[in-house]
């Protein structure tokens, strides 16, 4: 019994993000892409130095100036921040008790550091531990908000929620946020 070449000839590849699940969004959430992509499509303009005091664009009285635009962002204006601080009846999203436990307690991070070492292999010894704890605590605070965001895409993060995390593990030196390098 002969087979038919074409059966013979089926490629199997596996491609990056193949097998992940479609994101599927709730009105909320689009609302709040949606504002955010507005704010975001003016890279250019947004990241000029800020003239606007610290006042005119925080609401939760937590945030500090920001060297850019883009990166003068109060926890007030995420839609999601607020679903969640709404939960808890607080002013800002760094009062909740899953951000402090989740982005803020050494034990909690260190965990989440040896699954970073797990999965992105083992670094320098020049490396500043500070810095890595800031890393994984941004990170953690994108997977707490917003889930999963998917390859090359980034979001700015509140200033109080930055400011908060910096003051917790501090550096001499801070990057401030970037936009994700074309490949």
């Amino acid at each position: 019994m002969e087979t038919d070449p074409s059966e013979n000839d089926i490629e199997f590849t596996v491609a990056p993000y193949q097998f992940e699940p479609i994101s599927v969004s709730t009105g909320a959430e689009s609302e709040d892409i949606t504002s955010e992509e507005e704010n975001e499509s003016d890279s250019a303009d947004s990241n000029e130095v800020q003239d606007l005091h610290v006042d005119q664009w925080c609401d939760c009285g937590h945030c500090g100036q920001m060297p850019t635009n883009l990166e003068c962002r109060c926890c007030c204006s995420f839609n999601l921040c607020q679903e969640k601080m709404e939960q808890g009846n607080l002013t800002c999203i760094t009062e909740h008790e899953a951000f402090q436990v989740n982005c803020l307690n050494r034990h909690v991070l260190e965990l989440a550091f040896y699954e970073h070492l797990d999965n992105n292999g083992p670094i320098g010894d020049e490396e500043p531990v500070h810095e890595l704890y800031r890393y994984i605590a941004y990170r953690r605070f994108v997977r707490w908000v917003w889930h999963r965001l998917g390859r090359k895409q980034r979001k700015v993060l509140p200033s109080c929620v930055v400011l908060k995390i910096r003051k917790t593990f501090p550096s001499e030196d801070y990057t401030g946020f970037k936009y994700p390098r074309d490949y």
